[in-house]
């Protein structure tokens, strides 16, 4: 049916034993920091700007005070500042920026400042380079992709002099997704991934390891969480001294804090599901928690957001609830009354009990997340709300009437309507109040598909599930996808093409998403942040394998959730 959200098959076999796994264990709580220790990044991956009291710090991490000095000091002194850059793109990689978010603006504001007498002492080194590009775009200065033109030769084409430097092409390849629709950006990823696929064949087996994992899993693209994981394998080889190891035992102290407060919050959403008693009253939807929640978990991670998670993950799941009705269980008469329910916010006498017990919750549920906002900011914005669950209904009806009539949409039209029907739109509505943002026309912008955060976010999800790498869960609704329609738009294109043209579409919308996020100041960063998160979360949903497994999420479910850290995780790394 129209929500792909949905079409996931299975998440590996950490799905079966999560739920009963968390269930036995009891988890330690975190602890307020005071206000006045709250530190405030002003750029793009800011998180606390939008509320103080959400920041809240792991109390283990309260107790490591003398490690994160260690590494304040070394980002602050001159005299330490060997590689601050390097540093700082560590604690951006082991998702510990937001300790040392004073610390790095600062640096990032000195390297703006001094960033082209910077090039010339360093004679235009490409990982120097590079890596500047990478941190002052992700944290929306204004700086050109222009900076690379010193590394073409003659012929427009990266010089094959630098085809043998290692880092200097992981740190290429890194900044190369920052793209906007820049050539030379393009053709940086090219080069950068030609020549790292055959440096693996010559490096030491750890060194390959690492190459391997960077194509595979470009940060950009990448969940943080997952990211930092495996960075903590080889931050102690960094050239920055000694706050490797500090910044080692922060990252440490930060993953198994992390990770009771997300098995704990599990808890808390399974003790909230059992006592809204659907499961049992419409036995036909999925039941499928721990899949609702690692949408809220991915999208807004880290302690500061733990009850936002909380109301975001029961709207979600209500998205999955509704995808089923339509999906599985409606007839064309019921789920035009179902919409129409929705659309005036009030219940049919005709409607059927299933469709009331439904609608009746999700009503419970959205009045309650509109109250949550309201005691926390002090506006109300159920209207807002209301809507994004009533375009979203309409989207599906648009489906579902495809479906019933046989009628087969231009791909445009099935595009345009996909981006609703992805649930997306919904979605970010919701977390937009969440995180504090005032009632605003953004937020119908939002509501509409019309905003780039939202629409490139839902593009990505919607083409990555047409791409056909993912099975349909016995679903007997409208099953089309943008690839068949594009074919049947153009009779003369191959599947293959198809397929290509689809990819393409992908790449376009990161592209567009990247430049609203970077550059885009009417949304509060942590906003923008999350819109990239859900793209990067589409990105592992549907990565599966030839058995229509997904081994990368299910990784990350065991990383997160279920994993135990143990002392055998260091690697070497020579580059």
């Amino acid at each position: 049916m129209g929500n792909p959200l949905n079409s996931c098959v299975t998440f590996g076999s950490s799905i079966f034993k999560c739920s009963s796994f968390l269930a036995e264990r009891n988890f330690a709580a975190t602890v307020s920091l005071p206000s006045s220790t709250v530190r405030v990044h002003r750029g793009l991956f800011a998180t606390l700007a939008f509320n103080n009291r959400f920041h809240k710090v792991p109390c283990c991490l309260t107790k490591s005070g003398q490690s994160m000095e260690k590494v304040r000091i070394m980002l602050s002194s001159e005299k330490h500042k060997s590689n601050p850059l390097v540093m700082v793109d560590s604690l951006k990689k082991l998702d510990l920026e937001h300790y040392f978010s004073e610390e790095i603006s600062a640096n990032l504001d000195l390297t703006y400042n001094n960033m082209y007498k910077t090039l010339q002492v360093n004679d235009g080194k490409l990982m120097d380079v590079a890596l500047q590009f990478k941190l002052l775009r992700e944290a929306g200065y204004n700086i050109s992709s222009d900076i690379f033109q010193r590394f073409l030769d003659g012929n427009g084409e990266f010089k094959q002099s630098l085809s043998k430097d290692v880092e200097g092409l992981i740190s290429l390849h890194e900044a190369s997704f920052l793209t906007m629709g820049e050539e030379i950006l393009y053709k940086a990823n090219e080069f950068s991934t030609k020549h790292l696929k055959s440096a693996m064949r010559y490096l030491r087996p750890n060194d390959s390891a690492f190459v391997r994992h960077t194509l595979d899993h470009p940060y950009h693209k990448s969940l943080k969480q997952y990211k930092a994981r495996h960075y903590l394998k080889y931050v102690h080889s960094l050239n920055i001294g000694d706050a490797s190891v500090s910044m080692e035992k922060l990252a440490q102290i930060e993953f198994r804090s992390n990770q009771r407060l997300y098995q704990d919050e599990f808890k808390k959403i399974r003790r909230w599901w059992s006592d809204l008693g659907l499961a049992s009253e419409l036995t036909f939807a999925r039941d499928q928690i721990l899949k609702w929640y690692l949408y809220s978990m991915t999208t807004v991670p880290g302690p500061q957001f733990s009850r936002i998670r909380l109301e975001f993950t029961k709207a979600i799941s209500f998205l999955f609830i509704i995808d089923d009705v339509f999906d599985i269980m409606g007839n064309a008469e019921e789920l035009a009354l179902f919409t129409q329910t929705i659309n005036s916010w009030e219940v049919s006498n005709a409607l059927p009990g299933y469709m009331r017990v439904c609608f009746f919750a999700l009503q419970q549920v959205t009045e309650g997340i509109a109250q949550f906002v309201e005691e926390e900011y002090g506006w109300n914005p159920i209207n807002f709300l209301k809507r994004s669950w009533s375009t979203l209904c309409n989207a599906f009806m648009v489906e579902s009437r495809w479906f019933a009539n046989s009628q087969v949409p231009s791909a445009a039209e099935y595009l345009t309507n996909g981006v609703t029907s992805s649930g997306v739109p919904m979605m970010m509505v919701h977390l937009y109040f969440l995180l504090g943002h005032r009632v605003t026309n953004e937020a119908a912008n939002l509501i509409d598909g019309k905003s780039t955060l939202v629409s490139g976010a839902a593009k990505i999800l919607r083409l990555l599930d047409d791409l056909g790498s993912a099975k349909d869960e016995n679903q007997e609704g409208f099953d089309g996808s943008y690839v068949e329609y594009y074919m049947k738009d153009n009779p003369s294109c191959s599947l293959d093409n198809a397929k290509l043209h689809t990819r393409e579409l992908i790449s376009k919308s990161w592209e567009e998403l990247n430049k609203e996020c970077f550059f885009n100041t009417s949304f509060l960063p942590c906003f923008r942040e999350a819109s990239l998160n859900c793209a990067r979360m589409f990105t592992i949903i549907y990565n599966y394998n030839e058995e229509q497994q997904l081994p990368p999420l299910d990784d990350y479910i065991q990383i997160l959730l279920l994993g135990e850290m143990t002392e055998d995780y260091n690697f070497t790394r020579s580059f």
